[in-house]
């Protein structure tokens, strides 16, 4: 036996009840899941713990199969006892304390991100002081410690407000206990949590790699947003490509006001909107009405690989901004070398263009402002934009297969097309009126 017990309180996880601050954005059984993540990933961590490892648990019917199934033979394991959670945390502390053990540390299981550093060194503040508390960015606690029993700071009258950690201090104060703070950290009780969590991972490839982390990824909400302008003979393909991802994806169509009858032809298994015309105010007012937590811009002459939301989530685990990488419908040698550009010019440049199919963060693409509302040479200006602020698009996979019928066929009138579109970049980086670059483009249709 070692001189010093950790315990983690948590509960058996159940559909329904537990982590029910998450629905709706996540189903009870998902929720539920969350949970077991939370405990692999303790599981994991409690290995770099110098201590003895003590798991409360809480069951309504006894059974916590699927705790024990998470920690195996680490940890012993005893029921919390009745009461409110603070008696439950007293008594198991006093309990502990009671068996021998010279110092008690206890946590719940809602910090996935709970390094063995931090527990250790609360272990180190206890070998300097009575006891120690370690707050959560909400105003409550995650950690407390304690060398001798002490009932004064589990007798709160409250524990969901963010005063919690300043009552539990003083509580301690005030029964004469000398009071150091342990390492800070985020809970995980709501959806926000979530997407905090997430932009931590960016930073951490820990968590990143966290059982909780590659849960997160796999629960992001997508939504597929495509600007449309009289694509009859378009919209039946992009449709039929996207049928297989409506249970899983928020799909909206965007009508720029097509005068060829495209919007009669979207199906009602999709959302509909229409709005002015011009592909920057479509993309915009579908981002406005989705609710996804990434925006994913795809043209409706596209043809998709496999598996679009899985590579998405994939590269979202790593970064909050990315595409696909391009290919043309066209045997053409000089598509071939346009092919090789475009990908060139997002991945080593960092500028990918529309039809590469940019997804985003939800939160950071309206934190820049969505896509510039100009004519033409919107996603240009976007990618140049998310580039000055230092971010470069991640890659998927696959590539996304686009329609040369903007280039016309043959040779000669694909060189034409190619210096064109070229020129009007060169001139919208020189500074021409963006309204005259536009009166050179024609309309897609």
């Amino acid at each position: 036996m070692r001189s010093k017990a950790y315990i983690i309180f948590t509960r058996e996880p159940v559909a329904g009840r537990t982590k029910t601050r998450m629905m709706p954005y996540l189903k009870p059984e998902e929720c539920a899941e969350l949970h077991v993540c939370f405990l692999k990933d303790f599981s994991r961590m409690i290995e770099d713990v110098d201590a003895d490892v003590f798991v409360y648990y809480y069951s309504e019917d006894g059974d916590f199969s699927t705790v024990r199934e998470c920690f195996g033979d680490k940890v012993s394991y005893r029921p919390q006892s009745d009461g409110d959670i603070g008696r439950k945390m007293h008594n198991a502390i006093t309990e502990i304390l009671a068996a021998g053990y010279s110092s008690c540390v206890l946590t719940g299981s809602d910090i996935p991100e709970l390094r063995a550093d931090s527990v250790n060194y609360a272990f180190a503040c206890l070998e300097n002081a009575d006891a120690v508390v370690g707050r959560t960015a909400d105003g409550g606690y995650h950690l407390i410690g304690l060398n001798e029993a002490c009932e004064a700071p589990f007798m709160l009258d409250g524990y969901a407000d963010d005063s919690v950690y300043d009552r539990t201090a003083a509580a301690l104060e005030g029964a004469g206990l000398k009071v150091m703070a342990g390492h800070e950290y985020s809970d995980m009780d709501r959806p926000e949590d979530l997407r905090g969590f997430r932009q931590r991972m960016l930073k951490d490839e820990r968590l990143a790699a966290s059982h909780t982390g590659r849960f997160i990824c796999r629960m992001l909400k997508i939504s597929i947003i495509v600007p449309v302008y009289n694509e009859r003979s378009m919209i039946e393909s992009i449709q039929n490509q996207l049928r297989p991802y409506k249970e899983e994806a928020e799909i909206i169509f965007v009508d720029g006001g097509s005068t060829d009858g495209t919007v009669s032809m979207i199906s009602d298994e999709f959302a509909a909107l229409t709005s002015c015309k011009g592909r920057a105010k479509q993309m915009n007012e579908g981002a406005r009405a989705s609710s996804g937590d990434v925006l994913f811009f795809l043209h409706c002459d596209s043809v998709i690989p496999d598996d679009i939301t899985g590579q998405i989530r994939e590269v979202m685990r790593t970064s909050r901004y990315g595409c696909f990488g391009i290919r043309f419908d066209s045997r053409n040698p000089f598509m071939l070398t346009n092919r090789l550009i475009s990908n060139h010019r997002a991945w080593k440049r960092g500028i990918p263009f529309g039809d590469q199919g940019i997804f985003i963060d939800r939160e950071l693409f309206f934190e820049m402002g969505g896509f510039p509302d100009i004519p033409i040479m919107e996603d240009y200006q976007f990618s140049l934009n998310m580039k000055s602020r230092g971010y470069m698009p991640g890659r998927t996979r696959d590539t996304i297969t686009t329609s040369t019928r903007r280039f016309g066929k043959g040779i000669v009138p694909v060189l034409i097309a190619e210096y064109r579109m070229w020129r009007l970049r060169a001139d919208y980086r020189m500074g021409a009126d963006i309204n005259r670059i536009a009166e050179r483009y024609r309309d897609i249709r």
